[in-house]
């Protein structure tokens, strides 16, 4: 039995599996939003509130991995940990009831998301845009096949944004509509930097994990627009219906509550990016980072740690 654990800046993902005769059966799955990397770009550390969100659903977590006899877990921090300055605090805090964190690269997490979205596609001759938006970081993969041809990690993420541009807007619809245009903007010149190595590739389809793709992808769909894809015409179109929603506390099809917050800073990151890239349509990928590390798992199950760390990540799986 084998889990997988995502600290993301924003949630908090588990995957727990069975390998049995040479199948994966998926036995638990579970997310919790935890936005630990609140604050964190104006801060530099997890405020007190974030950290004991954080710790408490490791608790939570470790409850679970106990109830499922796992015996492999593999626990792995991402931007937020990469970049505040009490990281370290918060994986000894972990540690003292039995989850080991190894913090891991932007390189190094886009290997495994790049593993997870294709685990779940059918292999093509096509070359593949990879793009995953999270809380503070956005990772970016161009593959072949197996074969990653661009990798990065941008310092842009919904909640990163969030915390950016949208604190001071409030509810006034004008204030609104002015942050998404900064938001946009400024999204779209973090993207043009690496463009033209992207653009510069004869790309197939293009797909996004992660919840800010299936946020806009479920809002387009409710809404008759995109045909099931993300489209930039569709971001646009929706737009002002999304800044009215945000504005006047409406409900607005497609969209969560817990997501609410999250929605004009991910729609200003998602819609920068298909500026600054010539995406037709990108289709959302429920596969990610956790699916990329559970291949990786099972693909080496009988080796303890990965030596190449441009193409494995560095790093050891923990007993339970």
């Amino acid at each position: 039995m084998y889990a997988c654990i995502d600290l993301g800046s924003n949630s908090f993902h588990l995957l727990i599996a069975r390998w049995n005769r040479d199948e994966i059966q998926l036995v638990e799955r579970c997310s919790v939003k935890v936005q630990l990397g609140e604050g964190v770009q104006s801060s530099g550390k997890i405020s007190p509130q974030a950290f004991e969100r954080g710790l408490e659903t490791l608790r939570h977590f470790q409850t679970l991995i106990k109830q499922h006899s796992v015996q492999r877990y593999w626990a792995l921090g991402t931007n937020t940990f990469r970049i505040a300055g009490n990281a370290s605090t918060f994986v000894d805090a972990a540690v003292s009831f039995g989850i080991e964190i190894s913090i891991i690269s932007g390189v190094q997490e886009a290997v495994l998301i790049y593993a997870g979205v294709i685990s779940a596609l059918e292999d093509t001759d096509d070359k593949r845009l990879v793009i995953d938006i999270g809380g503070g970081s956005t990772e970016l993969i161009v593959g072949h096949h197996q074969q990653r041809l661009i990798t990065h990690s941008l310092p842009i993420g919904c909640v990163s944004w969030r915390d950016k541009y949208f604190s001071q807007a409030g509810t006034d619809a004008r204030a609104l509509s002015d942050a998404m245009d900064k938001a946009t903007t400024a999204a779209a010149a973090v993207f043009n930097k690496v463009a033209p190595a992207v653009n510069r590739y004869d790309l197939g389809h293009s797909y996004a994990s992660s919840g800010t793709a299936k946020m806009l992808t479920a809002i387009c769909h409710e809404h008759g627009v995109g045909d099931g894809e993300l489209t930039l015409d569709a971001l646009e179109r929706l737009r002002g219906l999304m800044v009215d929603a945000i504005s006047s506390g409406e409900e607005l099809p497609g969209l969560k509550p817990k997501r609410r917050d999250l929605l004009l800073p991910g729609c200003a990151v998602m819609t920068g990016l298909m500026r600054a890239f010539p995406c037709q349509s990108i289709v959302f990928s429920s596969s990610a980072l956790r699916e990329g590390m559970l291949d990786f798992m099972i693909s080496n199950r009988k080796t303890v740690q990965a030596q190449d760390s441009d193409n494995l990540p560095d790093v050891s799986y923990a007993g339970s």
